[in-house]
């Protein structure tokens, strides 16, 4: 499991980098919110899993990994796009996205917090 969050931040950090250079370009500063999450919740919070999960395969062999993993990235897609809305002032639709999303998430995060507990151990 270690290697698809790690390969799947992978193309949130490609994304993020796109997005940073395309907003600078154009000085779309609008969009900041999104290029953070994209950053920081797409690739550095799944590299860093990503990396706990294979020095502790055991925690990432777990049902809680699996889920945590789809949580996350249905969740965040729909995050990002919800503040991609905002920014442009779609509020009607982009209020349950950033509400289903975020919720998502934040139970993704909720699930790695229990998987650590229960299968990160300290090694002898």
């Amino acid at each position: 499991m270690g290697a698809r969050f790690i390969q799947v931040s992978a193309v949130y950090f490609l994304i993020g980098v796109v997005v940073g250079l395309v907003m600078g370009i154009a000085e779309a500063f609008q969009y900041t919110s999104a290029h953070a999450h994209i950053n920081l919740l797409g690739w550095a919070s799944l590299a860093i899993v990503g990396v706990i999960y294979s020095i502790y395969p055991e925690a990432g062999k777990t049902k809680l990994a699996n889920a945590q993993f789809w949580l996350h990235n249905i969740g965040l897609p729909l995050l990002i796009v919800s503040m991609i809305l905002f920014a442009n002032g779609v509020i009607g639709v982009g209020i349950p996205l950033a509400s289903i999303g975020g919720l998502l998430v934040i139970a993704s995060v909720v699930l790695f917090l229990i998987n650590a507990f229960r299968n990160v151990k300290a090694r002898a």
